[in-house]
């Protein structure tokens, strides 16, 4: 192997905090649209614990995001291919990151330690572009960065993958408003702002879906894409925090989470309190996501048809987490039902 080569051909400006003038007018913007439009809505509180958030991550980023910088370097190191900085290693990075993005953002869904950071920017109520700043405080110290490790093994540099990372990190602050509409053609390959209100939304037919950073093609792919449709999505989590303290926003969930495990009656409950879905509980009173989209094609579905859309449901479940119910639903329902989506 050569010796590392860790540095870009060029200076990598610092993309998020040249974004930030921008955020802010931006916000500016969409307050003026949403008086005069009534497109969205905006609440005061909401909007100020959200910029809290957004502070509070730039301080905690500063303080631990160096360990993330070092476990990319330090893995580099075992790389098995120089790929180094050309046209080419840009496009496929461009691509790589994206998709380590939407299986980080998966499994920060289904697993509940990497929910427990990740929840924070689900928590407001509201969708708008302030939502966008709602960011976790523990996403370092909870291990996120895991997920990109594999791209510094393959050959991508360090610096590269932070660049598209931030780049993405601001592609999807726009995503968040209820005042952009669908987007034409642009839907089928780009997370769009209607993609992302799904991702947002509590309604048990968007639960776990539209996972993409920039990129809508790896959610088609791995069939977690559920399309906006007439039904107007509900913001927020399934258990509303009801507070706009951004310390309980922040830690809410770490804390749920040490109070389960210390309740804990088996080494098989502390395993499924912190690495088992969100809201799993031994004897399964608790709502997850499934029990939630299981009870949904019930409704939607009365007997005879509920116990065979179950199934498939289930079956379709069990090859791969977090299958939303679109998927099955498409497929089962009879005849006479129509289309869900």
């Amino acid at each position: 192997m050569t010796s590392p080569n860790i540095e870009p051909p060029f200076e990598i400006p610092p993309i998020i905090t040249y974004a930030v003038p921008a955020f802010v007018l931006l916000i500016i913007i969409e307050m003026i649209v949403v008086k005069l439009t009534k497109r969205g809505r905006y609440e005061f509180r909401d909007s100020a614990a959200s910029l809290a958030m957004g502070l509070g991550n730039r301080v905690f980023g500063i303080a631990f995001g160096g360990l993330a910088v070092a476990a990319y370097f330090w893995v580099y190191q075992f790389r098995l291919f120089d790929l180094g900085w050309t046209w080419p290693v840009l496009v496929a990075c461009f691509f790589a990151e994206d998709l380590a993005y939407y299986w980080f953002h998966r499994v920060a869904h289904e697993r509940r330690w990497f929910w427990a950071a990740h929840v924070v920017h689900h928590s407001s109520q509201h969708y708008n572009l302030t939502t966008a700043l709602r960011q976790t405080w523990t996403g370092t110290l909870g291990l996120n960065f895991i997920f990109w490790l594999p791209l510094m093994l393959i050959g991508f540099p360090p610096l590269m993958v932070l660049m598209f990372g931030a780049i993405s990190l601001v592609y999807q602050f726009w995503i968040h408003t209820e005042v952009i509409g669908r987007m034409g053609p642009l839907e089928w390959v780009l997370n769009t702002p209607s993609h992302h209100r799904v991702h947002h939304a509590t309604n048990a037919k968007y639960l776990d879906a539209n996972y993409a950073g920039v990129l809508i093609i790896w959610d088609r792919l791995f069939g977690t894409f559920v399309p906006e449709d007439e039904e107007k999505p509900r913001y927020g989590i399934i258990s509303q925090l009801g507070t706009f303290n951004p310390f309980r926003v922040a830690v809410h969930e770490w804390v749920g989470i040490w109070r389960d495990v210390t309740h804990a009656k088996s080494l098989r409950e502390v395993l499924g309190y912190t690495f088992g879905p969100p809201g799993w509980s031994p004897d399964g009173s608790r709502k997850t996501s499934r029990s939630i989209k299981q009870a949904w094609a019930a409704q939607q579905f009365p007997p005879p048809f509920a116990g065979e859309v179950a199934r498939a449901q289930l079956a379709t479940e069990g090859a791969g987490p977090g299958a939303p119910p679109s998927v099955t639903l498409r497929v089962t329902a009879p005849p006479h039902a129509g289309e869900q989506r």
